[in-house]
Parts: structure tokens; sequence; C-alpha cells
């Protein structure tokens, strides 16, 4: 089953974007309109699939 569990995560790529994104952010460095759009939409996407990751966790919890 763990090896099911890599999938639900963000690529290294995406997740070293959105870290850039973020870290800018939190520096205080304006992002433009798109990149504040690409980092909602990252982060979302970074929430569901640690969603899924607990639901398949707790179904295979589940099942043993």
């Amino acid at each position: 089953m763990s090896g099911n569990l890599r999938k639900f995560q963000l690529p290294v790529g995406v997740q070293r974007r959105l870290a850039d994104l973020l870290d800018r952010q939190d520096k205080g460095l304006a992002l433009t309109a798109a990149e504040r759009r690409e980092a909602e939409g990252l982060v979302e996407m970074a929430e569901m699939l640690s969603l899924l990751k607990l639901r398949t966790g707790k179904k295979s919890k589940i099942a043993a």
C-alpha cells in the first residue's frame, strides 16, 4: 500500500514552485495576479492530496 500512497504527493518540481511562491509572499514580495492564482491552486491541490492520503490510510487500517 505504501507504493500507492506516493501517488498522493505533489511532484518535487511542483513542491519547489509552491515553496518558492509562498516564501516570496512570506518575505513581503508582491506576487503577480497569475502567481497568486497559481499558488492558490497548488495549495488546494496539496490539501486535496493530503486528504486523499489520510482517507486511504484510514481505509487500510480498517481493512487490517
